[in-house]
């Protein structure tokens, strides 16, 4: 299965000795310390992919590109793109007119994001929830994301960004769906950042498809006499969407929400937050850079005292 189907098509079975399952699960040894070495992160190996004068040409006064340390990008950026539908109001549009408006924030983000060299950047495109959302939007949404996908897939390629998709993918539209899925197949094999794209994901649905996943190969172990593998925080994340994937070390919220939106909400643990007033279409390179330098500021404890 390829990580744009993300289906977990799974159901819990109904056997007697489910209960039995969990403890063999969570029976941890005397003494046990997770694996999973929440508290030390590796030192980033980042470095700028191009020149910063190449990648901030027209910075504002009160903004230095050259505070940017090369050492101190993060690894994986994330972010809710958020304010779409309050941009389009004020210019008395609706909230479709917002979301291909913020489409030219999309590009510029991805840009400088790898020119700068961000490994992982992962973008909240559409929550299991916006299907509650009018159908004239959703339905805009979904064709939004077939066309565009498939209009900037080359230019993604050029630059070796490798574009994957989490969620539940087989409940989109087919022509959403294709867009993605070719979008995949033509750069899977590229070695620069990955982009991922977010869409139909809601966190607590993946902690959900996580443990019917861990049930599931237990329940099999069962059936074979063989005991059920340990449940640890390395192991239970290996059944997430974002297996392989390092937690985000920067969550960036647009529009002065401060909310999660159930966002990835087992791997920003340890995230740092930065929250900016600026609405998504008016994201550009330069807010993009002074959340950079803020987290760069940060002093990153992940639960231990310096």
């Amino acid at each position: 299965m390829t990580r744009t189907e993300v289906r977990f098509a799974i159901a819990f079975p109904t056997i007697s000795n489910t209960s039995t399952l969990l403890a063999d699960l969570l029976r941890q040894p005397v003494g046990f310390e997770s694996t999973c070495a929440v508290g030390v992160r590796p030192e980033s190996s980042a470095s700028l992919n191009k020149p910063l004068d190449y990648i901030f040409p027209n910075p504002p006064a009160d903004l230095d590109p050259t505070r940017l340390d090369p050492a101190a990008v993060p690894e994986h950026v994330a972010v809710i793109m958020d304010g779409n539908g309050r941009w389009a109001k004020e210019r008395g549009k609706n909230r479709l007119f917002g979301h291909k408006a913020g489409i030219e924030a999309v590009r510029e983000t991805i840009r400088c994001a790898s020119d700068v060299g961000v490994r992982y950047l992962t973008i909240y495109s559409f929550s299991s929830e916006n299907w509650k959302r009018p159908q004239d939007e959703v339905i805009g949404l979904m064709n939004l994301f077939a066309t565009t996908m498939l209009a900037e897939v080359d230019g993604l390629h050029e630059e070796h960004v490798r574009v994957m998709t989490i969620g539940r993918t087989d409940e989109l539209p087919k022509k959403t769906r294709d867009a993605f899925a070719k979008a995949w197949e033509k750069t899977k094999d590229n070695d620069g950042m990955t982009l991922v794209v977010a869409v139909n994901y809601g966190g607590r649905v993946e902690m959900l498809d996580a443990m019917r996943s861990l049930m599931d190969e237990a329940h099999a172990a069962a059936r074979a006499g063989r005991a059920p593998e340990e449940l640890t925080e390395e192991s239970f994340a290996r059944h997430l969407y974002t297996a392989g994937i390092p937690d985000p070390d920067l969550l960036i919220r647009t529009s002065g929400e401060m909310r999660v939106s159930n966002f990835l909400l087992w791997q920003i643990a340890y995230s740092e937050f930065v929250c900016t007033d600026v609405l998504w279409p008016d994201f550009d390179r330069y807010e993009l850079l002074r959340a950079l330098l803020e987290f760069q500021g940060r002093d990153r404890r992940f639960g231990a005292v310096k």
